[in-house]
């Protein structure tokens, strides 16, 4: 018996005949049940297609959305772009050498950004490795991105675990990227066409989305940030909770971490720091301004956790802490990508932006790698 998680020890031509023998139970005879072969996220999204009168022979289209609805979702998905930028560099440098190329993709599953060795002669991955195509599940069934959008949570699929056979080329792996309010905003995507399967890259796409996350974080607007994690852990890495507060102590972002730490449920208002921990929010302030180091944290459910609080140097605006490398996202890429975006917000107007960042015009182009005008 093959389950989910041995999967990736079973050796390449095995692979494919069980998945085969899964498509023909599943999709061929449309039984209630299938033979335990497939990763259980991927049955459900098979089942969904079928649900909507999909065939998997039919022959699919990988359509752009309207020009209109393209730049809608390129200009309400600017936070978003700009918080990956950095991340999708890094983790392009760790698949440099497997054909797999990242993309990213609005809530909805519109390709709004693509990086990495896309192979523009070959039409599977150039019909896909497009900003404004519709990669949902709706559109394209069962791939990474529209199961993640779906299912909410990291995936593995191979060749045939797609819907329909023209995608049965594919291999990808998905996580979905949550904001600062607890919702979910888009998803990562790593694909490669017609590559040896890299299950390892379903890790490499949740930490990076996990990067993007608290980036996307950092970047509101706070003047207290806590990091957060449970006692004898190190805070200082991807899995510390985040959480940004204003001057009077409500709460103006937090990371799914942090979420996840103080139970608090998608959708709902963390509202004040006082709810949260059971400690005064002038205790938190003045720990951040004596730079008092980690301490542990009372929470009102009995449980403690362990706190570093920083001032936001940049007053309420967003911005990274001192610490930002040790949340997977490099200084240096940090510092390019609040000088592109002070550069986007000055709309290209590069004195402007250096006036605001207090920086000189050359400092601006040399750490973007431009020439000056």
């Amino acid at each position: 018996m093959v389950t989910p998680q041995s999967q990736p020890t079973v050796p390449h031509q095995q692979r494919l005949a069980l998945i085969e023998q899964a498509r023909k139970a599943v999709l061929g005879s449309r039984t209630p049940s299938a033979p335990p072969l497939l990763a259980p996220w991927v049955e459900r999204s098979w089942r969904r297609c079928l649900d909507q009168g999909f065939q998997p022979q039919q022959h699919i289209a990988f359509d752009p959305v309207t020009a209109a609805a393209m730049r809608h979702a390129i200009e309400a998905n600017q936070p978003l772009l700009r918080a990956a930028a950095p991340v999708i560099q890094s983790l392009t440098r760790a698949m440099a050498h497997t054909r797999y190329f990242a993309i990213l993709t609005d809530a909805r599953g519109t390709v709004i950004d693509v990086n990495g060795p896309v192979d523009r002669h070959n039409p599977y991955a150039s019909s896909i490795a497009r900003v404004g195509v519709d990669l949902s599940e709706r559109a394209v069934g069962t791939t990474a991105i529209g199961t993640t959008l779906a299912e909410l949570q990291p995936v593995w699929l191979h060749r045939g675990e797609h819907f329909y056979d023209d995608t049965s080329v594919y291999s990808c792996a998905g996580a979905p990227i949550w904001g600062p309010d607890g919702q979910c905003v888009g998803m990562l995507d790593l694909t490669g066409v017609n590559v040896i399967e890299q299950p390892a890259l379903k890790h490499l796409v949740t930490q990076s989305a996990r990067s993007i996350e608290n980036a996307l974080t950092l970047g509101r607007p706070h003047r207290l940030l806590l990091c957060l994690n449970w006692p004898g852990r190190v805070i200082g890495d991807d899995s510390d909770g985040l959480v940004g507060l204003d001057d009077d102590g409500r709460v103006t972002a937090l990371n799914r971490s942090a979420a996840e730490m103080l139970g608090i449920a998608p959708g709902m208002v963390p509202g004040h720091c006082s709810d949260l921990f059971a400690v005064p929010m002038e205790a938190l302030f003045d720990a951040a301004r004596a730079q008092r180091g980690p301490f542990e944290v009372p929470l009102w459910s009995g449980l403690r956790l362990c706190m570093l609080a920083q001032l936001n140097r940049n007053g309420e605006r967003g911005g990274p802490p001192a610490h930002a490398a040790a949340h997977g996202i490099p200084l240096k890429d940090m510092e390019t990508a609040l000088i592109r975006k002070a550069v986007d917000d000055a709309r290209g107007n590069v004195k402007e932006a250096a006036r605001a960042l207090g920086i000189s015009r050359a400092t601006v182009y040399r750490k973007l790698g431009t020439r000056q005008r």
